[in-house]
């Protein structure tokens, strides 16, 4: 059996055990404190939602708490700070109470406020996309650097199932010299993207409807400098393993590949060298004890292995190939 990634273990500012009532947040007793506020001004909402947070064994709980009530007051994160003695109104306060209810119920935070942050971007995501993860932003990097150590006028940029687009839109955004294509499966992913790239104003982005490689229409034969992919990569039979923010809340078309959890790899593995312009990179990221395999899958391929990277829990994370000139 697979084991299940680590990374989709990890709290994504999720709020995991919270028992809360209707009325936690309208008439409640702060964890460890005497007493309770006369006034339920930002600061002490935000004090007691901390220390009950923490109490329920809440990772983050001040962030997560800061998130929250951003949301339901309407603000951005860092304008809390100047509002601290502010009353939010009770229609606010309710609205900070169903998010907390919602949080209760295993819904990932990054859904309830619509936004995740990638790469120092923040993205749009929905149910209808994976949340974007730290550990993928080595895909940037690899790129990024690639393009840094082989000066072109112009690269093609292929990302494959690019979901809400962080990698694609990143890319554009970091290489204004880049035409980058995002391709998924998924029309409503595929919106996301779409609404991501307009909301940091890439014109060097595009985004198109796609079965992995088979590309069609003026990219039938088309080549690329660079490709990268994180696909999804989780076994079936590791399903009732996985934490139920992800299992039950994020896309599975994202997260579960049939059998092994190898087979888009293979899938990948069927049309690279045709795809991959001689000298390019390809990088893909990979899960928890499944570098060596992928590698079997890939280097049965003309590509060659250039290298394995590990993501900042130690896990070998992302592998990179170039097609030989």
């Amino acid at each position: 059996m697979a084991q299940v990634d680590e990374s989709l273990r990890r709290p994504l500012w999720h709020v995991a055990t919270i028992c809360a009532s209707e009325s936690a947040i309208t008439n409640p007793v702060p964890p460890d404190q005497s007493t309770t506020p006369t006034t339920w001004t930002i600061g002490n909402l935000l004090t007691w939602t901390r220390g009950h947070f923490e109490k329920s064994g809440i990772d983050d709980a001040r962030l997560c708490a800061e998130l929250l009530l951003a949301k339901a007051l309407g603000c951005k994160r860092i304008e809390l700070y100047t509002r601290f003695e502010q009353t939010p109104t009770e229609p606010q306060r309710t609205a900070y109470r169903e998010l907390v209810r919602a949080a209760a119920a295993h819904e990932p935070i990054a859904y309830l406020i619509g936004m995740k942050e990638f790469y120092s971007l923040e993205f749009a995501v929905t149910p209808d996309v994976l949340i974007p993860r730290p550990e993928t932003e080595l895909l940037v990097e690899l790129a990024l650097s690639w393009c840094k150590a082989n000066a072109r006028e112009a690269y093609d940029i292929l990302d494959v199932g690019t979901g809400s687009g962080c990698i694609a839109v990143t890319l554009a955004r970091k290489q204004s010299n880049a035409r980058v294509i995002g391709c998924d499966i998924s029309e409503p992913a595929l919106a996301v993207a779409k609404q991501n790239a307009g909301r940091h104003k890439v014109a060097n982005a595009q985004f198109i409807h796609a079965d992995w490689l088979r590309l069609e229409g003026d990219l039938a034969t088309a080549t690329f400098d660079i490709i990268v992919s994180n696909p999804p990569y989780i076994a079936r039979a590791d399903e009732d393993t996985l934490p139920e923010n992800v299992r039950k809340y994020e896309p599975a078309l994202a997260l579960f590949a049939p059998g092994d959890g190898l087979e888009m790899y293979r899938r990948l593995a069927a049309d690279i060298a045709d795809r991959l312009t001689p000298g390019g990179l390809f990088a893909v990221e990979v899960g928890r004890e499944q570098a060596d395999r992928v590698v079997e899958i890939f280097t049965a391929t003309p590509l060659q292995l250039t290298g394995r990277h590990r993501d900042g829990a130690g896990i070998e994370r992302a592998l990179a190939f170039t097609l030989p000139a």
